[in-house]
């Protein structure tokens, strides 16, 4: 996804994780739906880190216009599916959680994402909790995470990816209570790994990816991946709308294979 730019009004401020008092978490689970007999998947922000705070308030307002300039065909046409944008806590503070994706893959293969993927029928509806608990299920499926640890905060607008056909909706998550992650299966992923938001937020880790077909689109540099596409463009925009964003350069080209 190659989004729109727009300069930032505000100072940027990387967030800074803090100790608090106890705050309540909510799940996001399993009260049963009155139209289909399926769990409830809530969406709530409240008893959130102070330093998501940003994150929450930018998508109770932003538009899609404002995250990318691919939107969804007004025809209804595109495969629904969703990703999991999970923010958690580690040992050097906030931090996201991606994965690689295998090689082998017939779509984005070898790419670092979001832990997402198709609706299935059985998440529900597509315009509705469906999107919710398939982020949920295919985070569980890739990774292993146990999706009771996880408060879902908010939902962004359906984006559009023309390569693949995928109508996307990002999930915002907060890991209250993480665990244990690693890849499941081999052949849809290769590793499971996190990123420091201070490293997404480094002007040294940021740059534009050129794309061998001429596409050029935000990057960061972290460790030995190089974070591009749908995943980066929706990286930069809630870096950008949260205020966390600080100035880069724009100009700075790599290439797919940077690290090679």
């Amino acid at each position: 996804m190659t989004p729109a730019r727009h300069h930032s009004q505000q100072s940027h401020h990387t967030p800074q994780s803090h100790a608090s008092e106890p705050a309540r978490h909510l799940r996001p689970s399993p009260s049963p739906s009155p139209a289909g007999g399926l769990p409830s998947v809530e969406v709530s922000g409240r008893g959130l880190p102070d330093w998501l705070a940003p994150v929450r308030d930018a998508a109770e307002t932003v538009e899609a216009s404002q995250l990318s300039r691919f939107l969804p065909p007004p025809d209804g046409g595109g495969r629904p599916s969703a990703v999991l944008v999970l923010f958690g806590e580690g040992k050097e503070g906030p931090e996201l959680l991606l994965i690689q994706r295998a090689s082998s893959l017939r779509s984005h293969a070898g790419q670092p994402s979001f832990p997402g993927g198709s609706l299935d029928p059985e998440d529900g509806d597509p315009q509705g909790d469906g999107r919710l608990r398939a982020a949920l299920r295919e985070a569980e499926e890739e990774t292993g995470l146990d999706p009771s640890g996880v408060q879902v905060f908010g939902v962004l607008p359906s984006l559009y990816i023309p390569v693949s056909g995928f109508v996307v909706t990002p999930v915002l998550g907060w890991w209250h209570r993480p665990s244990p992650v690693a890849p499941v299966d081999p052949a849809e992923t290769a590793r499971v790994f996190t990123v420091p938001v201070t490293e997404l937020t480094d002007p040294a880790n940021r740059a534009m990816a050129v794309h061998p077909a001429g596409h050029v689109g935000p990057a960061f540099m972290v460790g030995s991946a190089l974070v591009w596409g749908f995943t980066a463009g929706v990286i930069d925009r809630l870096l950008h709308y949260a205020g966390w964003e600080r100035p880069w350069d724009h100009d700075r080209r790599v290439p797919l294979d940077w690290h090679a």
